[in-house]
Formats: structure tokens, C-alpha cells, sequence
């Protein structure tokens, strides 16, 4: 259980974020020390349509490909719609709010301050990683996918 409590801030641009602006903003964000854990969060772009009279077939997708974030490559299976971050502490939410006025030029954005990643183990982290879970993890898990969250290293 993680013993500190650290500022949640979620980024909520006013459309989806196609890959390539996605790919841009999460680079711009990486580099910025102070930020421990970031969660993309939107809606999911299936490989097959999941329901209806074209259940099971091909969903050909342009938005869902792979984008290089640090060191990492992310398989992007969602619509970028939010990005949740989770800092050291709130000085480094100016900086945050700074780079997204810059970078949130042709449409507006909100940059919303509270609580939005759990930082407690659930059942899901339980049964996912187990009884000694890395406390970064916590609260990431998606008990539908069978990976885990990507890593990403940044040299700072």
C-alpha cells in the first residue's frame, strides 16, 4: 500500500487525439521530471466489431497502430480522450498546465486537479500482480487485457 499521497491531474481535451498529436503530447509530458505514473484513458478501438450484424469481422481502424513514447513503444488500442498523470508534487502541475497551453492551440482543453487513479491495490491489481505488487502499478491494471502497463524511461 502506498504510504504517500501525490497530486492527480487529468488533462481533457475538448476531441480525441489522433495518434500522431497523442504520440506528440505524451513525449512533451515525459519530459517533464516530476511525473511518476500517466494513464491514457478513452474509448476502445476493437480489432472486431464486438457486436451487431458485422460481429467478428475485421475493424479496420487507421487510429489504432503503434506510437513511441520515450523509449517505449505503445500499441494504441483506445482514442486518446484523456491523459491522467500522477505527480511528485504541485509544482510540477504549473509546468503540466504551461506545456498544454502551449501545446492546445487549435482547440481548448481542461486541466482538472482530484483523485482519479485508485492508489490502493483492488482485487484486479491482487489477482493481476499479486500479493507483493509494485506500488507504481497499482490501480493500472485492465483485468480485460493481458498485458501490463508499458514502462517508459526517460532520461532526466
Amino acid at each position: 500500500m502506498m504510504n504517500a499521497t501525490f497530486p492527480q491531474v487529468r488533462i481533457v481535451p475538448l476531441r480525441m487525439l489522433k495518434p500522431e498529436t497523442a504520440e506528440r503530447l505524451l513525449n512533451m509530458l515525459a519530459g517533464i521530471a516530476g511525473i511518476r505514473r500517466m494513464m491514457i484513458h478513452g474509448p476502445g478501438l476493437p480489432k472486431k466489431v464486438p457486436y451487431g450484424p458485422a460481429r467478428g469481422s475485421p475493424n479496420p481502424h487507421s487510429d489504432r497502430r503503434a506510437i513511441h513514447v520515450g523509449d517505449a513503444e505503445i500499441a494504441l488500442r483506445i482514442a486518446a480522450g484523456e491523459i491522467i498523470l500522477e505527480v511528485e508534487d504541485a509544482s510540477v502541475i504549473e509546468e503540466i498546465r504551461s506545456l498544454c497551453d502551449g501545446f492546445f492551440t487549435g482547440f481548448s482543453y481542461q486541466l482538472q486537479e482530484g483523485r482519479f487513479m485508485k492508489t490502493a491495490p483492488t482485487l484486479v491489481d491482487y489477482a493481476k500482480y499479486g500479493p507483493r505488487a509494485d506500488t507504481m502499478f497499482i490501480g493500472l491494471a485492465d483485468p480485460r487485457n493481458g498485458e501490463g502497463p508499458v514502462l517508459i524511461r526517460t532520461e532526466r
